[in-house]
């Protein structure tokens, strides 16, 4: 039996419909710049007029929001929240599915290790963030091209978005694995996740309001790959990277230490 393909089989259609709605958000937040470009309204200075907590709430930042790439680097955080929520959720459920649906009995019974189970699982969830992320890769640089009008060339900014994009999906990804792998009620480990998900993000929030928390952006992986950050020169910070490498895999050894070792429900 190959597990590979199986959860490939078993995503496949909730995978049609997340690559859909990446490109759903790409093309209608664009739409927004478009429209307030036509309109001749300065983006720039309506956003000034806000207070600087909620200009830091909707990801606005420090973005030339009369430029393309600036006002798809407020729509990245927004890509970033769906396309870790997929990788936690994903991860979570692709682990704890087989106690969950009652088929753990069925799958262990073969003569295959749990560890080679776990690869062939952990391999399926990459190709689905893969796909996921190529999809989102290929509508930003399509759409985010077609408003910039003469601008500079945008590819390779958005491949450096999409490059930690990638990161935090793998971290979020191995956050679910190994919170499925530890805890003894499946059902409850995608909401964990999810709810890990969302306590790092509101933490990131609060470091762009209160610079004080500065000294907790380790904590939050949303700061890692900060759009603000990577547009200015289109590169990653090698530190971070080097962090969410380690970050991963410690999550990874949690997972097939704990899931190898613990009696599955049937």
């Amino acid at each position: 039996m190959n597990v590979f393909l199986r959860e490939l089989r078993a995503h496949r259609t909730a995978l049609i419909f997340w690559c859909i709605g990446m490109f759903a958000m790409v093309g209608s937040g664009m739409g927004k710049y478009a429209a307030y470009e036509s309109s001749g309204t300065s983006v720039n200075t309506l956003v000034r007029q806000l207070p600087r907590a909620v200009q830091i709430i909707l990801g606005m930042g420090s973005f030339d929001l009369s430029k393309a790439i600036g006002f798809y680097g407020v729509l990245y955080l927004y890509l970033i929240v769906m396309a870790t929520i997929h990788a936690a959720v994903l991860g979570a459920e692709i682990i704890s599915k087989e106690e969950r649906d009652r088929t753990s009995e069925f799958l262990f019974a073969k003569p295959v290790p749990r560890t080679k189970v776990i690869t062939a699982k952990l391999l399926a969830a990459l190709a689905n963030m893969i796909v996921l992320n190529l999809v989102t890769l290929v509508s930003s640089i399509w759409v985010v091209d077609y408003y910039n009008k003469g601008g500079r060339p945008v590819t390779g900014d958005i491949v450096a978005l999409m490059a930690g994009m990638f990161f935090l999906q793998l971290i979020f990804l191995s956050i679910g694995m190994s919170i499925a792998a530890i805890r003894k009620k499946p059902k409850s480990a995608a909401s964990i996740a999810t709810a890990v998900l969302l306590a790092t993000f509101i933490l990131s929030v609060a470091i762009d309001i209160n610079n004080k928390l500065e000294f907790l952006k380790y904590l939050t992986p949303f700061k890692y790959f900060d759009a603000q950050d990577i547009l200015p020169d289109g590169r990653l910070d090698l530190g971070y990277v080097a962090l969410s490498g380690g970050i991963i895999i410690v999550l990874l050894a949690v997972t097939y230490r704990f899931y190898a070792k613990r009696d599955l429900s049937i």
